[in-house]
């Protein structure tokens, strides 16, 4: 699992790169308690983000989806 930084680093990474600003509420209640899983990461942000991610755009959902399992890796390597 992420711990606080790295979702922080995470969440900031997609705001800036793909354009995925979580309402502060969201923030804290992700990094409060990050899902376990990449997929997991992924759908929640799409959720918080207010939209379905089983009928988002499959490239956007590739692109966060990459985005987040760069950082379960990078937290795999610490």
């Amino acid at each position: 699992m992420l711990d606080t930084r790295e979702v922080e680093a995470l969440l900031s990474k997609l705001c800036i790169g793909l354009g995925f600003c979580l309402p502060p509420t969201a923030e804290r209640e992700l990094i409060a308690k990050p899902p376990d899983t990449v997929d997991e990461f992924t759908r929640e942000v799409f959720r918080l983000e207010g939209l379905d991610p089983d009928v988002v755009d499959r490239h956007l959902f590739r692109e966060v989806r990459n985005c987040v399992a760069a950082a379960f890796e990078s937290h795999d390597w610490n």
